[in-house]
């Protein structure tokens, strides 16, 4: 077939969500389970005693530290979340080990990452495991996954920064397109070392020459990063369809890099459902961010509504209905497990639903009373367990000292297979060997 991945391809890829976005738009009438009062106090109650236990764990430092977290989180997956021992085995034994391995690789490679930037790389690879067993392949960290995943704290977080100047931005992105195109550069400081490092990652994995289409979705993620600076630099002056779109080619071309990253090539199925999910999770994001998107003046469709001072109400509707537009691709799929795609549809719905209790002030009161029942926690309870955890950082400090400390067998393992890095700049080329 014509590569999927070429230009044309993904406009008409941006055409086909904006449709669907339109389409969307219109009361929410949810597909999941509804909540009384009485039921998220108990949920509640679960996600109390798993915090507590997580402290007490850390705190005590015990050998077994992080078996005792996976417990912690396996009990309150069942109680809270109500999931079942498959759902919960596929998460503690699959999706929590993909961020731990990459958090101890992302240490080795780079000390200087924050929590926030392996954080922001974890939540990708999860997008890109989460869909190996719906392409019929094994969940697992790979090393073009893991590459790609910490590309995001070099190279979009990079062009975001205002301290950087445009000059600066626009040379190292002219740079950047250059070494994705399978260029060979020289590294002229520390930050170009590691991003052609981790470009170099990815093409031993997968070699240009039988895998083009790997390699034309990440000059597509890479051309929608450089037009969603736009969103800073013309703040206010782009119109809605014109946000709209950005939103849809960075979002589409972001997941759809990680489908390319699983399977080398893929079916139209798998194209289709890869777009619009990573659709639905940039909107995610950005109504997640709408706060801080506000503050560091960045555009975005909830943002431009937010200034307008109206409600967020039939935007969010319309997001609700685009998340199920994007579970109907997902159904498309033949070798999906019918398990991953429960998993899936729960994180879209919840990652709207917690964006909204969080952001309750730019509701209104009776969006708010509809949307809850919807929620397995209750919206202010969720506020204020935000509140408890953004206070906490040292909590968040031993966690991610047990995660990197443990010497369990399955998450060490990737430590010692993944390709040390040794193509870096000399200034420090010695200490990511140490």
């Amino acid at each position: 077939m014509e590569s999927a991945a070429n230009a044309r391809w993904v406009d008409e890829a941006v055409a086909s969500a904006i449709d669907e976005w339109s389409r969307s738009a219109g009361p929410w009438i949810s597909s999941g389970s509804s909540y009384t009062a009485r039921d998220q106090k108990q949920r509640e109650k679960a996600w109390d005693g798993a915090h507590d236990e997580v402290r007490r764990t850390c705190r005590r430092r015990a050998p077994d530290a992080e078996t005792r977290l996976t417990q912690s989180f396996a009990r309150f997956a069942a109680e809270a979340l109500d999931l079942g021992a498959d759902s919960i085995d596929l998460l503690t034994r699959g999706f929590l080990p993909v961020g731990t391995q990459l958090a101890r690789w992302a240490h080795r490679f780079d000390p200087a990452l924050s929590h926030a930037d392996i954080t922001q790389a974890a939540r990708n690879a999860w997008t890109a495991c989460g869909m190996q067993p719906l392409f019929g392949a094994s969940l697992r960290l790979t090393p073009s996954i893991l590459a790609y995943s910490l590309l995001y704290p070099y190279s979009d977080n990079y062009l975001d920064q205002r301290d950087i100047t445009h000059a600066d931005k626009v040379r190292f992105s002219r740079l950047f397109r250059l070494r994705l195109g399978g260029e060979s550069l020289h590294a002229a400081n520390s930050h170009e070392s590691r991003v052609w490092e981790l470009v170099r990652l990815i093409e031993d994995e997968f070699p240009r020459a039988h895998y083009p289409e790997v390699f034309k979705s990440l000059l597509a993620i890479h051309s929608a990063q450089e037009e969603s600076v736009r969103q800073i630099d013309e703040c206010g002056r782009l119109s809605p369809g014109e946000l709209l779109r950005i939103s849809c080619a960075k979002g589409g071309a972001s997941v759809l890099a990680d489908a390319y990253l699983v399977r080398g090539d893929l079916t139209p199925a798998e194209f289709e459902f890869a777009f619009f999910w990573g659709v639905l999770l940039q909107l995610g994001d950005d109504l997640q961010d709408i706060d801080e998107d506000l503050r560091r003046g960045s555009d975005t469709l909830f943002t431009r509504v937010a200034r307008a001072g109206l409600p967020l109400d039939s935007l969010v509707e319309q997001l609700l209905n685009l998340s199920e537009a994007a579970a109907a691709r997902m159904d498309a799929l033949p070798l999906a497990p019918a398990m991953n795609k429960n998993l899936l549809r729960m994180s879209g719905r919840s990652l709207v639903l917690m964006a909204i209790a969080q952001a309750h002030t730019r509701f209104t009161p009776a969006f708010l009373a509809r949307m809850e029942p919807s929620s397995p926690f209750r919206f202010a309870f969720l506020r204020k367990r935000k509140q408890k955890l953004a206070g906490d950082r040292g909590l968040f400090q031993r966690i991610f000292d047990v995660l990197l400390n443990s010497e369990t067998g399955d998450s060490s393992l990737l430590i010692a297979t993944l390709p040390t890095p040794t193509h870096c700049h000399p200034a420090f080329a010695g200490a990511l060997s140490s």
